[in-house]
């Protein structure tokens, strides 16, 4: 299969290269910079130099690539800029989503997140309505217009490469006690579990999954371990802000029912050990 991977020089997109070409997929990779190129070629994928808020030209690459699929792994967080984010889930995925239909192109796999439902007691499924309203849902649902369409919620990503890695912004914040243990739920998933299960959901049925591991734990839970592990010192608690979300368990029995098997089951596994 040809496939056409939109950001393929992020943190997932750069590990997704090597486990798709080596189950034999022909990869088309973007990257807004020349000097990635060779790192793409050194994965396996051919690299194109596209901004995605270009429309003309990611149109024109899309049908010169003349894939199969596209697989939609862009985000703008290098800078941790929400709105810059929340940008490019509105603009580039209509781009791309318009792209890939002048193409001919009738599939895309997209990357979500799965922290995007109300607060409630039971583990949110699939069939669950999240917020409305947001960047996130205008992005599923473009893509979701599409004959052919799976939405992959993954959740807070952890592990090398993620803001949760030794010396990365989130661990240089916990290192510096500045992030309290507050009782708000969430549900972790490991970078090598996402990118198994997108590689995976290649052949699953089209839809909505929750890329998740089987553990969904309050901060002062997760907190102290993950603190411990990283040799810093132990948080202090704290409650949740007056009217801030309590955060929602997310299940992810359907993901697994379609094939998913996790590597790290728990993020206790998964966490830095000391």
């Amino acid at each position: 299969m040809r496939i056409f991977l939109a950001g393929g020089s992020g943190v997932i997109g750069s590990r997704l290269i090597p486990e798709l070409t080596a189950r034999g997929h022909d990869v088309v990779a973007t990257t807004r910079r020349e000097e990635n190129l060779p790192r793409l070629a050194e994965f396996g994928a051919r690299g194109v130099i596209v901004d995605v808020y270009d429309a003309n030209a990611l149109a024109e690459v899309v049908a010169d690539s003349a894939p199969d699929l596209v697989l939609h792994e862009l985000t703008d967080l290098s800078m941790a800029d929400t709105e810059a984010n929340a940008r490019l889930r509105r603009d580039g995925t209509a781009n791309l989503v318009a792209a890939a239909t002048a193409a001919g192109v009738e599939r895309m796999i997209v990357q979500s997140i799965a922290w995007i439902f109300p607060d409630g007691e039971a583990p949110a499924t699939e069939d669950d309505p999240i917020i409305p309203g947001s960047a996130v849902e205008g992005m599923e649902q473009a893509v979701l217009g599409l004959p052919h369409a799976t939405v992959l919620r993954y959740g807070m990503l952890y592990g090398p490469g993620t803001w949760y890695a030794p010396g990365a912004r989130i661990a240089a914040a916990v290192t510096a006690g500045l992030v309290p243990a507050t009782p708000a739920i969430t549900s972790f998933a490991h970078i090598d579990d996402v990118v198994a299960a997108t590689v995976q959901s290649i052949d699953w049925p089209d839809g909505i999954y929750h890329i998740v591991d089987d553990e969904p734990a309050a901060g002062t839970t997760w907190l102290p371990i993950y603190a411990a592990g990283l040799g810093a010192p132990a948080p202090q608690q704290a409650p949740l802000p007056e009217g801030a979300p309590t955060g929602r368990a997310i299940s992810n029995a359907k993901a697994k029912a379609a094939g998913m098997s996790l590597i790290h089951p728990t993020w206790r596994q998964g966490f830095p050990k000391v």
